[in-house]
């Protein structure tokens, strides 16, 4: 394959001053694109703010010959961080939802502030940003757009009730609007990350934080936002030089008929056949449980009109 190139491309990488937002940010530029390093500079808990975080990695990113220009914003400001990339470039063409914080408590000891602000970072910045950005890729007809989940968003995870939630919103979002971009060439992935960062240099060693690098992970967002991608909607796990994509399997369940009622002893007498996954089918899309419907119960769903 020939190298993958992102000459005249502008480029958003969110949470860029440090880990795995740095990462993407030098490699983007290394290959050729002009990158908006957006950082808030704050903590990792969400507190106080700083430009020389994003400073420093322009400064990395100009000393070696590329172009870059950074951006101060809280990714709640969306419109801001993509108007310095039209301001600077003139154009919009990947973002990489990076930006993210903890606020780890149980859920009985959580506090509706920790509930809020990670939701304020993760769920309506990554929403903010992509949507200011979303029009000038429509337009133009190419856009690739990373959200970042976690495993504590497709598994669950103590003391994460609030992360991991969020995460999990980030799931939806970049599914719906893979169907909703695909026409216009504009492509959406979910990953789910294994890297060594701030988040998590206080609970990992030295020997585990050097094989989580974050860049295990960058040759992943550099391949689905080439211009020569072709896979869009997918959720990929990836770590530690692991890469995989993973789907949601459906049972293939059992039905009652709808001629009779049914109840929940019914359904307690079938768990076993509700819950088995001998003949299971990959779960990809609405279609797909509207078709498992009708072929266990005979209706069709998708030509159901009034």
């Amino acid at each position: 394959m020939s190298e993958i190139q992102f000459n005249n491309k502008v480029v958003i990488v969110t949470g860029a001053g440090a880990g795995l937002g740095k990462s993407y940010a030098l490699e983007f530029a290394k290959r050729g694109a002009k990158v908006v390093v957006n950082d808030l500079g704050g903590s990792g808990h969400g507190e106080g703010a700083s430009s020389r975080a994003a400073d420093l990695i322009v400064d990395e990113i100009k000393s070696a010959g590329g172009e870059a220009v950074a951006n101060y914003d809280s990714v709640e400001n969306g419109e801001s961080v993509v108007k310095t990339a039209i301001d600077a470039y003139g154009r919009i063409d990947i973002v990489v939802n990076n930006a993210g914080i903890l606020r780890d408590a149980s859920f009985i000891k959580m506090t509706d502030f920790d509930w809020d602000l990670i939701y304020k970072v993760h769920v309506n910045g990554a929403y903010s940003v992509t949507k200011a950005a979303w029009p000038y890729m429509i337009a133009q007809g190419f856009g690739r757009v990373i959200f970042t989940t976690s495993a504590a968003g497709i598994y669950g995870n103590f003391g994460q009730a609030n992360y991991s939630s969020a995460k999990s919103a980030l799931l939806g979002l970049g599914k719906t609007l893979s169907i909703e971009g695909a026409r216009k060439n504009v492509q959406v992935n979910v990953i789910a990350p294994i890297a060594g960062s701030r988040l998590t240099e206080t609970i990992w060693g030295e020997d585990i934080l050097k094989a989580t690098s974050p860049d295990y992970v960058v040759p992943l967002v550099v391949k689905l936002t080439s211009e020569e991608n072709k896979d869009t909607g997918g959720v990929y796990e990836v770590g530690a030089s692991w890469f995989a994509k993973l789907r949601v399997e459906r049972s293939e369940g059992y039905a009652f008929g709808i001629d009779n009622p049914i109840t929940a002893e019914d359904v307690a007498d079938k768990w076993h056949d509700i819950c088995d996954f001998s003949n299971s089918e990959p779960a990809e899309s609405i279609v797909s449980t509207f078709n498992a419907v009708g072929k266990m119960v005979g209706i069709d769903l998708l030509a159901a009109k009034k």
